[in-house]
């Protein structure tokens, strides 16, 4: 925390009764107060030219075709941008306002996460933008979206409800088109600020219309300590691309996997049939077609973002929810969130879609549950179903879990792939 910290030159301006976030003196365009998070997304929707008026999205849409013309044909027209340039750090005062505090109460006396999810990502927006913005115009010809959530790792299992909530973050790595942004979330609590959490995002940057990639600022690295956290990025690339080529969905399982998934089938055959067929749950055990739970939203207007698409967070929040509600229903009792890991924007969601989305239990270990959420947008006229997302949960418990059973192939790809993200995210805890 002591780098973002250091980094942040901030323009502090008291507001007692207000929601804030404060942004570098050195940032021209964005040397202001704002209120989180709706206002925020106003500021944003200022930054592209967007309409906050959903009847004149396709006027504000082809207003946005006309900033083609001022994107950069390479990346080195562009100037090179240091973090200190994308440093933000904004405030959640749950602690002096009741009114905000009813937003991000849960039932158990607790914050919703799911709205701590949308404002990660708003935030995420905003750090790129900080970082791609030109002084020069009035509104940005990038769209950045966020293409993917690395990793979100939770430092403490309370957030309180009624204590002040601190965002810091700034853009940590760079390619030609993405960008890595972490952020750091701490609750003040006992007289002190204590880390809570800390997020990986990356984001991508697109043309006015959101149709091709665009080339972004390159990075200015200025002490030893911004070249470690900007080769973690490349490492965290390499890590994301490894990943990606040993995929199950693209290459068989290892030896060794197979082996566990081999054993796992020999544990549920029932000696004294000698059957294939006849399989037999084992003790402490459910199978996995028993540890699923569907939703389904219609993509209402309310929930756009600034292009005009359904917003990523509002994506994050619901899935998060199902699958806290799909590990709660297992377990029997409130799972706390360890990790979020590897969540995967395949492609925008339309306003006026129907959403489905389901949960799978597919992984447990000791007092841990891993959980997998699939969303997909139906067309109710072709009746065609497209993937958007790929949402991964590690949950726990004071308790030891049931193990889930595979019964099928694809199930048992399933749990493959659930060990696989719960043995990554022990790793990075560890």
């Amino acid at each position: 925390m002591s780098l973002f910290l250091n980094m942040l030159l901030k323009a502090t301006i008291k507001c007692p009764t207000l929601p804030v976030f404060t942004l570098p003196l050195h940032t021209d365009a964005f040397s202001i107060l704002f209120l989180l998070v709706s206002p925020v997304r106003n500021r944003l929707r200022e930054i592209v030219g967007a309409s906050t008026n959903w009847k004149d999205h396709q006027q504000a849409l082809a207003e946005r075709a006309s900033l083609s013309q001022y994107l950069a044909q390479s990346q080195d027209e562009l100037p090179a941008k240091t973090m200190k340039d994308s440093a933000v750090e904004a405030h959640l005062p749950l602690g002096s306002q009741p009114a905000l505090r009813e937003k991000y109460l849960n039932y158990h006396n607790s914050v919703r996460f799911g709205r701590i999810l949308e404002d990660l990502d708003s935030l995420a927006v905003l750090i790129c933008y900080s970082h791609t913005w030109n002084k020069e115009l009035k509104r940005s010809p990038l769209s950045i979206v966020t293409a993917l959530v690395d990793k979100i790792d939770l430092r403490k299992n309370i957030i309180y409800p009624d204590c002040d909530i601190k965002f810091t973050g700034h853009v940590t790595w760079v390619g030609k088109t993405s960008i890595e942004a972490k952020m750091h979330m701490s609750q003040y609590h006992d007289g002190a600020y204590t880390n809570v959490l800390d997020a990986t995002f990356v984001m991508v940057a697109r043309d006015p219309e959101n149709k091709r990639a665009a080339f972004i600022n390159p990075l200015k690295l200025e002490s030893p300590e911004e070249e470690a956290i900007f080769q973690q990025g490349e490492i965290n690339k390499t890590r994301r691309v490894e990943l990606s080529t040993a995929s199950l969905l693209k290459v068989a399982p290892t030896a060794e996997e197979r082996t566990l998934i081999h054993n796992l089938f020999l544990n549920t055959l029932d000696t004294q049939t000698v059957s294939f067929r006849s399989r037999i749950l084992p003790p402490n055990s459910v199978w996995m077609e028993d540890c699923k739970m569907k939703g389904l939203e219609i993509c209402h207007p309310q929930e756009r973002n600034i292009f005009n698409r359904i917003f990523g967070g509002f994506l994050m929040r619901k899935a998060y929810e199902l699958g806290w509600a799909n590990a709660c229903a297992f377990v029997g009792c409130r799972p706390t969130l360890v990790a979020v890991d590897d969540i995967i924007f395949r492609k925008p969601v339309e306003i006026g879609s129907l959403l489905l989305l389901s949960s799978q239990v597919c992984y447990t270990e000791g007092m841990h549950i891993q959980v997998r959420v699939h969303t997909e947008v139906l067309d109710p006229l072709t009746r065609q179903h497209s993937t958007t997302n790929v949402f991964h949960f590690t949950f726990c418990i004071d308790n030891d879990i049931p193990s889930v059973v595979p019964q099928s192939y694809g199930e048992s790809m399933l749990y493959l792939d659930g060990k696989r993200h719960f043995d990554e995210t022990m790793r990075s805890q560890g």
